[in-house]
């Protein structure tokens, strides 16, 4: 598992989207019990906190842990840093696996072992992820050049996961079929400069060319913003929602 964010962690944790909670309900809709989640890749624990509004106790794991440094406080979330291929959970104990914007990371294969060593039997795994987000049509044509030239050198291969919607992530379970969903945010301009910024392949940018491109692309983005202090952002969300026997 890859360590793309402790450098940005709290920028991360400060502009990157939460996730809507009529997703979290979906997902648990299909959970028998709710004794125990484990958000896998938890970041600064995003997911960890709207499953803690449900569970009796979530554990939330990272191999950052300046992203854990940064992550939302709750008296029934645990956070560990440990890696999505080997945990302190004990066998059969976990109700409900989560691993949101963050799996295409992990090693597939042994972490799809760990998966199947702590889940209780009937036990639910929900992967997802959100793709790039629409503003307008011409914003979102110079937010696709920004990632698709500007930064397509310095993305790590991983990143095809997500490039392709988690369409070739392997997922060797039972697929539950499910509905579209997004999140919806009113951002300024200010907010999304901060999102920018947390993009792992600028950092990279940056170190190899000196310079800041994410200044450029919103003097672009101001050019077609228009007069309103905050606009309407969306960035879809594609989930893989799984059984395990």
């Amino acid at each position: 598992m890859k360590d793309n964010f402790s450098k940005q962690a709290s920028a991360y944790a400060q502009f990157r989207p939460s996730y809507p909670i009529e997703l979290i309900e979906y997902i648990i809709s299909f959970v028998k019990e709710k004794e125990l989640a484990w958000d896998c890749g938890t970041g600064n624990g995003q997911s960890a906190k709207l499953l803690s509004y449900y569970f009796q106790k979530v554990f939330a794991t990272d191999i950052s842990e300046k992203q854990l440094g940064n992550a939302h406080q709750e008296p029934n979330i645990f956070y560990a840093a440990e890696p999505a291929e080997s945990t302190a959970l004990a066998d059969r104990s976990v109700d409900l696996i989560t691993v949101a914007q963050a799996i295409h990371w992990f090693n597939f294969q042994s972490f799809y072992a760990e998966v199947n060593r702590v889940a209780k039997p009937g036990a639910v795994i929900a992967v997802w992820m959100y793709s790039l987000l629409h503003i307008s049509k011409e914003i979102d044509g110079i937010i696709a050049e920004y990632h698709y030239e500007t930064l397509k050198d310095f993305w790590d291969p991983e990143r095809k996961y997500v490039d392709d919607d988690y369409a070739g992530i392997p997922f060797p379970f039972p697929e539950i079929k499910t509905g579209p969903f997004g999140i919806e945010l009113n951002w300024s301009l200010e907010e999304l400069h901060g999102y920018l910024n947390t993009w792992s392949a600028l950092q990279k940018f940056i170190a190899a060319n000196s310079f800041d491109p994410v200044h450029d692309v919103m003097n672009k983005i101001k050019q077609h913003w228009g007069n309103s202090t905050k606009r309407k952002i969306i960035f879809p969300i594609h989930l893989k929602l799984g059984i395990i026997a």
